[in-house]
């Protein structure tokens, strides 16, 4: 199965032209016969939590008529995609989510990051499960940023079945997690690791992209650079 790890450089809290950006990489994707695109960490309207506190208007609800595109995309190009964003909670707060939306524009599942960092717990509420769905019968696992640092949420879904790990982060420069976290989460489970990360300047810092895939021993096998919107693309022979 073809898999794509894409990375841009969001407009803070402007979710219209971020949907458009991501809607032209699924289809470049797609067009490469990618079956899935992960985006980054709220990808929908950038790293952007003060902004996101200030403006519920930045919340979209799961059925949100602004994603209708990317709804449209994934059936246009017979692909999924993980869409990050503050997605409305029933608490009233927003998430930081991953909604998967599937080839025929289907939510396959909704992920909630399970461990907020810093500032992000004043703003947004935390997770409460693992994030699983499946894809051509391939069981995956979702996991958000910060929630990588904690060895368990891979440690699960290798028990569970999952032979592939998604991770939507916002990675800036100065971050180990590409050498320290992302291949070691591969190696010692036995999955392949899909990480997408932005590019630009956000609220988390100097972001440089970096988006790529990892495999079941450790070694990077698809890497999008540090410099240009694109794709890390891979085929898992899942």
């Amino acid at each position: 199965m073809k898999t794509a790890a894409a990375q841009f450089t969001p407009v803070p809290g402007d979710i219209e032209t971020n949907v458009r950006f991501m809607c032209g990489l699924i289809r470049a994707a797609a067009g490469r016969g990618a079956r899935l695109v992960v985006f980054p960490e709220l990808a929908l309207t950038g790293y952007e939590p003060g902004l996101i506190r200030k403006d519920p208007g930045l919340w979209p609800a799961e059925d949100d008529e602004r994603l209708e595109p990317v709804r449209e995309a994934c059936r246009a190009g017979s692909a999924a995609a993980v869409v990050g964003g503050p997605v409305r909670t029933e608490s009233g707060k927003p998430g930081i989510t991953s909604l998967v939306i599937g080839p025929c524009g289907e939510l396959l599942t909704r992920y909630d990051k399970l461990h907020l960092h810093g500032a992000e717990n004043d703003i947004f509420e935390a997770g409460t499960e693992d994030g699983r769905f499946t894809l051509d019968g391939v069981r995956f696992a979702l996991a958000t940023c910060y929630d990588n640092r904690f060895p368990d949420i891979a440690e699960r879904a290798e028990a569970d079945g999952c032979r592939a790990y998604l991770a939507s982060s916002v990675l800036d420069t100065e971050n180990d997690s590409f050498d320290k976290v992302y291949p070691v989460r591969a190696r010692e489970n036995g999955l392949y690791v899909v990480l997408a990360n932005v590019l630009g300047h956000n609220e988390a810092g100097e972001c440089r992209g970096g988006s790529a895939v990892w495999g079941p021993d450790g070694r990077r096998i698809a890497d999008a650079g540090t410099e240009d919107p694109g794709l890390a693309l891979a085929d898992l022979p899942l």
